[in-house]
């Protein structure tokens, strides 16, 4: 039983993270507007670098990819609550019933996780150099937060007992 709770509750939380941090960008827009804007324009990478050509200049284009990434934490947040309040409501339920309702967790878990690592690591990180800029990097940010998800991901996937079972 503390071991589904503690499940719960750390879900819970990293719904609250998630959809903190997707209110905080929807009412500091322009904040991290300004991280996406330097990022794919790639203004501030190491002077002449071979990967410029990559470099993305429309603000169309930062206001998109701002949106999504907006949407991914928002929808990780949510999918994430959903399941974190489906764990709670069967707490005391055979070991399959409380299985199914981890479904939710597992897909925000997942959208949080290619948000943060393929968004931030692999699209920002690499594609767009971002470990170039000492200004506008946000790969140390970005690590701690792919890795608490893995860290709740990989608690949630521990397997059920039955309730009273020891």
């Amino acid at each position: 039983m503390e071991l589904r709770l503690t499940k719960a509750v750390v879900v819970a939380a990293l719904a609250a993270f998630c959809l903190l941090v997707a209110y905080g960008n929807l009412s500091d827009y322009g904040s991290n507007y300004q991280f996406v804007s330097h990022v794919m324009s790639m203004d501030t990478t190491f002077p002449g670098n071979a990967l410029m050509s990559r470099a993305v200049t429309d603000p169309a284009a930062w206001r998109v990819a701002y949106a999504l990434i907006i949407a991914c934490e928002a929808v990780s947040g949510l999918l994430l609550a959903v399941g974190a309040v489906a764990m709670l409501a069967r707490l005391r339920a055979p070991a399959a019933s409380f299985e199914r309702a981890k479904g939710f967790v597992y897909l925000g878990a997942a959208l949080a996780f290619l948000t943060w690592f393929f968004g931030f690591m692999v699209v920002a990180g690499e594609y767009f150099a971002m470990w170039q800029s000492h200004e506008w990097n946000g790969q140390e940010a970005a690590f701690r937060f792919y890795m608490a998800v893995l860290g709740v991901l990989l608690l949630v996937a521990l397997p059920e007992r039955e309730p009273g079972a020891s």
